[in-house]
């Protein structure tokens, strides 16, 4: 988040920050409904999910007992 932030802020300060809110908004809504995401199925037997945040996609995988941050990238990045 930090990269993205950084990439942005010295264009459109507002912009980064608006980028950051709405990114922090919704991983805080995963763990309600950590199954909402769409599954990559290419990562094997690990459960990585991805959401989007507007233009952002966030990919978490879930564990046992944890919801965890892998990546958040711009979608054009076509990570």
């Amino acid at each position: 988040m930090r990269r993205l932030y950084e990439f942005v802020e010295p264009v459109n300060p507002r912009a980064a920050v608006r980028a950051v809110r709405l990114i922090v908004n919704r991983i805080e809504r995963i763990p309600a409904q950590p199954r909402l995401g769409e599954r990559l199925p290419r990562f094997g037997p690990r459960e990585v999910r991805r959401v989007l945040a507007a233009k952002y996609e966030i990919r978490y995988e879930l564990t046992d007992s944890d919801v965890v941050v892998l990546r958040i990238f711009h979608a054009r990045e076509g990570r």
